[in-house]
């Protein structure tokens, strides 16, 4: 089997492109810098320029499927520039992916792609499944609604489409994780906010495996990426502490504080979503790490 990733450099991609090439499959992926482009018997390069709209078309070259991981890290200030780049880089890259593969004979018959649960709206109360309807009226909201939006004319090249919905990822080599740890290292941790706020989590190991089993599987339609045991805030703080050996001392920091220092940004931290993840369980997924402590262990132990 052959798969085309883009976004295969970043933090997920990284873990998938690994797991991929240990289950036998052959990778193209698409870069923008010259310098990114390896060709090794399974993998190879090919350069893309979403923003001129150029793309090698040899990167569709014999492969079956492709995972869509490309898009601008929402973890930077969020300045008005930097949000339409947030926007582009999810809706020009999906767009170039369908002209490429509209204008070009090829056997591609899925597309599996990262899509956010910053799409369910903040809440304390509200448990949310695949089925919601809501969309938060944030922009982040209006940035997973659109992205989803334009994977949706893959359809029409009798392509199949599934969106995995990623929350709070848990890795070593970046995300939030590290962020969290480094204050509650030095003796400074603390919850945000109130700290009840839900966080739906997924381990990085776990994230990467569900995209080869959406791939082997042909899951078509919206899953969950999560953990189907999700925690307040103050619950993943703690758990942290705990793994590290490490009390929390600190009061909370109140949102104000936070705005202060991050701009719109600041909401990440403050936006509460109890998301399910038992579609993915019903589709014969299974997690490794179900379990908070277990992650944290596994990652920070």
């Amino acid at each position: 089997m052959k798969v085309l990733v883009t976004g295969a450099t970043g933090l997920i991609g990284k873990e998938l492109v690994s797991l991929l090439l240990q289950n036998g499959i052959i990778i193209h992926y698409l870069t923008t810098s010259v310098k990114k482009v390896e060709s090794e018997p399974n993998y190879h390069g090919f350069l893309w320029d979403p923003q001129k709209g150029t793309i090698d078309e040899n990167c569709l070259l014999g492969v079956d499927a492709i995972v869509h991981l490309a898009g601008a890290s929402i973890a930077k200030r969020w300045t008005d520039s930097y949000k339409q780049e947030i926007v582009e880089s999810r809706i020009l890259t999906t767009n170039l992916l369908y002209n490429v593969l509209k204008n070009n004979p090829n056997q591609v018959r899925q597309i599996v792609s990262a899509s956010a649960i910053g799409i369910y709206p903040s809440s304390l109360t509200e448990k949310y499944t695949e089925d919601s309807n809501s969309v938060s009226p944030t922009f982040l909201g209006s940035v997973v609604e659109k992205w989803e939006e334009a994977l949706e004319k893959f359809h029409r090249l009798n392509i199949n489409v599934c969106k995995l919905r990623i929350g709070l990822v848990l890795a070593n080599e970046g995300g939030a994780l590290p962020q969290m740890a480094k204050p509650i290292k030095s003796g400074m941790g603390a919850a945000f906010g109130t700290g009840k706020q839900m966080q739906s989590w997924i381990h990085i190991h776990d994230l990467a495996a569900m995209f080869l089993y959406a791939i082997q599987n042909k899951w078509s339609g919206v899953y969950n990426a999560v953990a189907p045991n999700p925690v307040t805030n103050s619950e993943l703080i703690k758990t942290i502490a705990n793994v590290l050996d490490k009390d929390i001392i600190m009061p909370n920091v109140p949102q104000f504080l936070m705005k202060l220092f991050l701009g719109e940004m600041h909401m990440l931290l403050f936006e509460s979503q109890n998301v399910s993840g038992q579609k993915a369980l019903d589709g014969g997924f299974q997690f490794k790490y179900r379990i908070l402590e277990k992650a944290l262990d596994n990652l920070l132990g």
